[in-house]
């Protein structure tokens, strides 16, 4: 096995395992949004892109965008609300300036793509299938120009338009990553699985704002953004497990995400149902966090006497299902 698909040394072998047929070093995916292009941490000392099984690059779409205007990013207890509008240079620039720059020994790298059209969702899937890059996670949570706005993530049947036609244009797994503001996340999970989805990302932000009390204004310069951290974990995890119950049973595998920020919260989430767990907001507090999960979960395994962290998957033991009349 070469150095491009092994897993690091440095990390327990209990941490490894096959994430649509690519080899993870650890469950630890770093999210997109939040590591740039796969370069920006590498600053930090200490810092490794080897602490991660996979990285995922920042949304990019067929055209360079400017983004939203400021404010872009806001604190919130126990969160963060962002609406950076997906800055980036563009598809071309980012595969023929980008990738090359790119180590791929030293982890996994997924493209996260983004359309304002099914035509140009399938246009950067295109382009990047013909690239080196590991994977592809298809970023439907934005806004269908020719629908009026209505965002693809939030209507299965549009969710699913967009994983059809992105699966013909590539042969690489693709990974879709859904939205927590809709009215049944299983439904839509079903929707991409059938569609062709290999893998889902659970979830995305969760639909927020801010206001400023002395202007009265909205903090955020777009309004409202997508909420991130701590604060949305309890729903993350809550949807993880119901996504789990329809893909588990089809042998889809979960990027669990949604505030985490230590081993217990990357236990939980692979308890759910998560094959693998996404760290983001966590990064911009504590840029080393990533050593601490791999760390805490390796001794967890070691504990439960587990060989592998992949037994670890979906083990949720359920509790007696409340009555209908005790649910509200």
């Amino acid at each position: 096995m070469d150095a491009a698909t092994s897993p690091s040394e440095s990390l327990p072998a209990s941490l490894a395992l096959r994430f649509c047929g690519l080899e993870f070093a650890s469950p630890i995916v770093l999210l997109s949004g939040c590591v740039g292009f796969g370069d920006e941490y590498t600053r930090v000392e200490g810092f490794s892109n080897r602490d991660a099984g996979a990285l995922v690059l920042k949304g990019t779409t067929l055209a360079r965008r400017l983004g939203n205007p400021p404010h872009r990013v806001c604190e919130t207890p126990g969160g963060m609300l962002n609406a950076i509008g997906l800055q980036n240079p563009g598809a071309d620039y980012v595969i023929k300036r980008i990738l090359p720059a790119l180590d791929f020994s030293e982890t996994r790298f997924i493209a996260n793509i983004c359309g304002s059209t099914v035509e140009e969702y399938v246009e950067v899937t295109r382009r990047f299938d013909d690239s080196p890059i590991d994977a592809i996670e298809l970023n439907i949570s934005c806004p269908n120009i020719k629908e009026g706005g209505i965002q693809f993530g939030n209507v299965p049947r549009m969710s699913a338009r967009v994983v059809e036609a992105c699966r013909r244009a590539t042969k690489k797994p693709l990974i879709t990553k859904l939205s927590p503001n809709q009215t049944d996340i299983r439904e839509n999970a079903r929707c991409c699985i059938e569609a062709g989805t290999d893998a889902l990302a659970v979830i995305n932000t969760v639909t927020g704002m801010a206001i400023d009390i002395h202007s009265r204004r909205p903090v955020i310069g777009n309004t409202q953004g997508g909420l991130s951290g701590p604060a949305i974990k309890p729903i993350a995890l809550l949807k993880v497990k119901e996504v789990y119950e329809v893909a588990g049973k089809r042998g889809i595998p979960i990027i669990g995400q949604g505030g985490i920020s230590n081993a217990a919260d990357a236990i939980e989430f692979l308890i759910a149902g998560a094959t693998a767990v996404g760290v983001g907001t966590a990064l911009f507090y504590e840029p080393l966090v990533c050593k601490a999960i791999n760390r805490g979960i390796a001794e967890y395994l070691a504990a439960q006497r587990l060989a592998q962290v992949t037994q670890l998957v979906g083990t949720l033991e359920s509790l007696r299902e409340p009555a209908a009349e005790e649910v509200c």
